[in-house]
């Protein structure tokens, strides 16, 4: 017989994104006396530090993916809508999920970053980045398609260039596309084709600093431009892009203009916030820095309102070094987890020091048996490096069925070399990897 009623949670906690944010300041409030609901335009959480692999035919979108309602299944505190928030109102303490108005007691906002073309949009359409699962289907789309261009094309100039490659940025994702297409051309796709050698290909990677890799340490930054020439891959430092056209990328570089005649432009150069950096800018006048994102407080708080958390890319955190945390998934998992306990803490009238990131180190893959990793107190490079690369990011893939799945596609992959996931999909499938023929025969879809 029940004597008493258990009271039930009054405190309403709204989240944003179900990226590294706000997936962890989720599981940190799981099963708490808070009420959270968890808002995302997708109903999965996206492990964006393996989209490259899909792009490149080493993964499946699902094996990278986890389903947000599975996540929190056994969570009877989450509830997951699927939805895009279109405004809030920080003074009702509401968001606007298109028609349904939302109440929160607290909110936490992490809708990440999207693309920057630093004011040339035009270039989107061209040179595709990589944020989601339809840039990667659409960046495999290309990569694929130009080889089986290349295969059909008579005019050997015609043909060079759909046998060349940029990637215009060399943070970790240029980088790791750079030797991912290398191995993929110089290796797996090697007796594929009868008409073309794909070893003539032709990889480019284009950084505007003085060194790729920047954040880690400069003698593994050397190493990573060492690995990735051995490979293959022409890499060009301290060069603007000044132009991108459809079939050509022109690039400053010592003063000097150079145009490369490419049909296949990536993009890995530039991130800005969310929309809803500006729109929190419009509802609560928080500053912005130039790139969009949340100049946030050390709490992680927009400035006047304590019960509003930005976290994850789309803030901007300079409190701890004078500059910006990196967009990277630690920070947000960290910032996550902190937001998390805080708001718990508050509800007992607690609270928390001032948030501080713990760096856990930085890490690139460059190729199979080779890696780079800048631990600080520790420095790795080539085969342990790549070891300790495969062991961090199965660590951190969200559902164990996943983790199973992906290192048996690895381990069978280092063993034959290949890559199953070499599907060609997308809107339309067509002969030039940026011209749309609008009267193909062709279409597929994503079968996984």
């Amino acid at each position: 017989m029940v004597t008493s009623l258990e009271k039930k949670p009054s405190h309403e906690v709204v989240i944003i994104g179900g990226g590294f944010g706000g997936l962890y300041a989720a599981k940190a409030l799981a099963n708490t006396n808070v009420n959270v609901t968890l808002i995302d335009k997708r109903n999965f959480h996206l492990f964006q530090p393996l989209l490259y692999q899909v792009a490149t035919g080493t993964l499946s979108p699902a094996d990278i993916s986890a389903p947000l309602r599975s996540v929190f299944s056994k969570s009877k505190n989450t509830k997951v809508l699927l939805g895009e928030v279109g405004n809030i109102d920080p003074k009702a303490r509401k968001v606007m999920l298109g028609d349904e108005i939302v109440p929160y007691d607290t909110l936490i906002v992490a809708t990440g970053a999207n693309h920057s073309y630093f004011g040339k949009d035009s270039w989107k359409e061209l040179a595709p980045g990589l944020k989601t699962v339809e840039d990667a289907i659409e960046m495999r789309r290309r990569i694929f398609m130009a080889f089986e261009a290349a295969e059909k094309e008579s005019d050997p100039e015609k043909r060079r260039a759909f046998m060349t490659f940029v990637i215009v940025g060399g943070g970790p994702t240029g980088v790791e596309l750079a030797g991912a297409i290398a191995e993929l051309a110089y290796q797996t796709l090697k007796e594929d084709f009868r008409n073309i050698d794909t070893q003539e290909a032709k990889i480019v990677l284009l950084q505007g600093g003085d060194r790729i890799l920047p954040h880690i340490a400069p003698e593994l930054s050397k190493a990573a431009t060492e690995s990735l020439k051995k490979l293959g891959v022409i890499v060009h430092t301290k060069t603007r892009v000044t132009n991108v056209e459809n079939d050509s990328v022109t690039f400053k570089r010592d003063n000097e203009l150079t145009e490369i005649t490419s049909k296949t432009i990536l993009w890995a150069a530039g991130v800005e916030g969310s929309s809803m950096g500006r729109i929190l800018a419009e509802r609560t006048g928080v500053e912005c820095d130039k790139s969009g994102r949340v100049m946030v407080e050390p709490d992680l708080t927009v400035k006047g309102y304590p019960n509003i958390f930005v976290i994850g890319d789309l803030a901007n955190f300079s409190h701890q070094t004078g500059k910006p945390l990196p967009g990277v998934a630690p920070v947000a998992k960290q910032q996550g987890e902190y937001v998390g306990k805080l708001i718990q803490l508050r509800l007992k009238n607690h609270t928390l020091p001032e948030f501080s990131y713990n760096d856990v180190g930085s890490l690139a893959m460059i190729g199979q048996n080779l890696a780079v990793v800048d631990l600080g107190f520790l420095k790795l490079t080539g085969f342990l490096a790549w070891v300790f690369w495969l062991i961090i990011h199965i660590y951190f893939l969200i559902e164990f069925d996943t983790k199973i799945v992906v290192v048996i596609q690895w381990a069978w992959n280092y063993i034959t070399r290949n890559r199953r996931s070499r599907l060609i999909t997308g809107k339309e499938a067509f002969l030039g990897p940026q011209a749309v023929n609008h009267h193909s025969p062709f279409q597929a879809t994503e079968t996984k």
